[in-house]
């Protein structure tokens, strides 16, 4: 069986284009550098990394973006012998949010993506939608900063000429949304003379949802499907994937249906924490009289035994209509599995270096920006070496290589060499939201004790606090190489040091891991992003400090 999610840790958002036999997706980024992931298969099973598309300085700069900013909802097609693109840069998240959209394109997908071309900044989400009589749309949610009006105030769509890159006509609202709310996402699909209308709504919260209208006009008006919402786990608190919605469709070589969405994995039963972000999610749908309905909606997905044991149902029970409430459909959750397959599913994602490549593996992101000569594979073989710039809490310039958590049972960690000569200089390993959500492990210069000292900073929601204080350990002068450690257990963040041989120390006390979710955070920002693990290094005295940093794992210990 494929077990959801097939892209796990902080992949939201997914596009699929199919391009013949093959399968891509496109995935998120938000503030991470670089921006956009697109995953390649052959199988709808194991997907590899194929492209990075923003990855050069002067593509766009997202330096000085707000948290969860950035990259949004990237749209992936393919028409005109090339792929292309669409993208949202998010700047502000005020009454305004100042979402800037581009279309970029390529002839490969791993090749070099044209430069961004501005559209417009009618709202985030954009799609392109190349019709069978060969004209070409974009469309997007439509923001409104008055505060009289609903900022979603549905989905806008244009006439495009994608080769001299200009909006045709006008702007026209063609769908207000379906009553559940917030609608955005929205993509077209063209099936049997009908325009599909696939939208995301409800939020990125527990409420979320995707729902489908058509239309035989692509200016409208649309019918919303009697099978609303096509996917959501609104009404199954119990349910291990939760957050389900932001769907897509993807139709096989050998004509299956199915749909990616987003979905989330909370630590607990009745909707607890979910640190692993919103990932990717794939299930089956089917057509019923012109309309797609999950395949398994007819039915209540999960029975919860005792010791929360998930127990799935008897597959071959007959579908019977869609339980409703309040006029939604009830029992639209996927199922946790969704078919078996030829090939093996990947479940361990464990990823270690030692800096002897060329360049940083795939797997590494950084924040707003590349480092460029901040970082260095050459400067000494064998070894990263970081430059310090601003602080951890900085949304311009800092130095920080971080990967994704893509399980709740791993260990992390790294080994450093680093000589700060005052307290302004920092190094270590931190696992990471954002710059007002972390934790992080350092070496700094104690001026008082006359040495290098180990230190814990956690930032709780904006509110930073030095765990260890008096307690603070002090290094040895001829320490050279420092072990720094971190192990999660669920909702467990426990830090470990040593130096040389030394053998392992606990650094601090054990640290709620599950506080680096949406979930936990949202009591103070809007966020929507993934928990990271790295290592970074801060000179906020005159950026010359650096470490140096011989090798980086994640070594996974348990799937679920």
């Amino acid at each position: 069986m494929i077990t959801n999610p097939i892209l796990r840790g902080f992949q939201p958002d997914a596009s699929v284009c199919v391009v013949g036999e093959d399968y891509y997706i496109a995935t998120s980024t938000f503030e991470w550098w670089p921006g956009v992931m697109i995953y390649h298969s052959k199988d709808l099973v194991n997907w590899r990394l194929a492209a990075r598309p923003l990855k050069r300085r002067d593509q766009l700069s997202l330096v000085g973006d707000r948290n969860s900013g950035g990259i949004w909802a990237p749209h992936l097609s393919w028409a005109e012998g090339k792929f292309w693109l669409m993208i949202t840069d998010v700047k502000t998240d005020q009454c305004f949010k100042d979402t800037l959209n581009y279309v970029m394109s390529c002839e490969k997908i791993d090749g070099e993506w044209s430069d961004p071309v501005f559209v417009h900044g009618l709202g985030f989400d954009p799609a392109l939608f190349w019709d069978d009589d060969g004209k070409t749309y974009v469309m997007s949610m439509l923001w409104d900063y008055r505060p009289y009006k609903p900022n979603f105030g549905g989905v806008a769509s244009q006439e495009y000429d994608p080769l001299e890159n200009r909006l045709l006509g006008e702007a026209e609202r063609i769908f207000e949304g379906s009553g559940w709310g917030l609608t955005e996402g929205p993509q077209i699909m063209k099936k049997d003379g009908w325009y599909y209308l696939l939208c995301a709504e409800g939020g990125t919260g527990f409420s979320h949802a995707s729902v489908v209208c058509r239309s035989r006009n692509i200016w409208g008006p649309y019918e919303i499907s009697p099978y609303t919402p096509l996917i959501s786990t609104r009404f199954a608190p119990d349910s291990p994937l939760q957050k389900c919605g932001h769907a897509s469709f993807l139709k096989t070589a050998a004509g299956q249906w199915y749909i990616t969405y987003i979905c989330a994995r909370p630590l607990s039963l009745q909707r607890g924490n979910c640190v692993l972000g919103r990932e990717t999610g794939l299930a089956e749908i089917e057509w019923i009289e012109g309309w797609p309905r999950l395949k398994d909606a007819g039915k209540a997905p999960y029975a919860v035994a005792e010791g929360g044991e998930i127990v799935l149902p008897d597959r071959s029970v007959t579908l019977p209509a869609p339980p409703v409430k309040d006029g939604w459909n009830l029992f639209t959750v996927p199922p946790l599995h969704v078919f078996t397959p030829e090939g093996k599913q990947q479940v361990d994602f464990s990823t270690e270096t030692d800096f002897d490549e060329c360049e940083l593996p795939e797997y590494f992101h950084t924040l707003r920006e590349p480092l460029g000569e901040h970082m260095s594979l050459k400067e000494r073989p064998g070894f990263l070496r970081l430059y310090g710039q601003q602080s951890i809490a900085s949304l311009h310039n800092q130095t920080m290589v971080a990967r994704r958590w893509q399980s709740v049972y791993f260990n992390a960690g790294t080994i450093m060499e680093f000589y700060p000569a005052n307290y302004n200089q920092m190094a270590g390993l931190t696992c990471f939201y954002n710059t007002e959500n972390y934790m992080y492990a350092y070496v700094s210069y104690d001026e008082e004790r006359k040495c290098r000292i180990l230190d814990i900073l956690v930032c709780d929601q904006g509110i930073t606090t030095v765990k260890l204080g008096e307690g603070r350990v002090s290094l040895p002068d001829n320490a050279r190489r420092i072990r720094l450690e971190v192990r999660i257990e669920r909702e467990k963040l426990q830090f470990y040091y040593g130096w040389d041989e030394e053998g392992w120390h606990p650094l601090g006390m054990e640290l709620p891991a599950d506080h680096l979710s949406d979930d936990y955070i949202r009591d103070s920002a809007l966020v929507f992003t993934g928990a990271m693990v790295g290592i970074c290094v801060q000179d906020l005295y005159d950026h010359s400090a650096y470490g140096d940093f011989d090798c980086f794992y994640y070594s996974e210990y348990y799937s679920e």
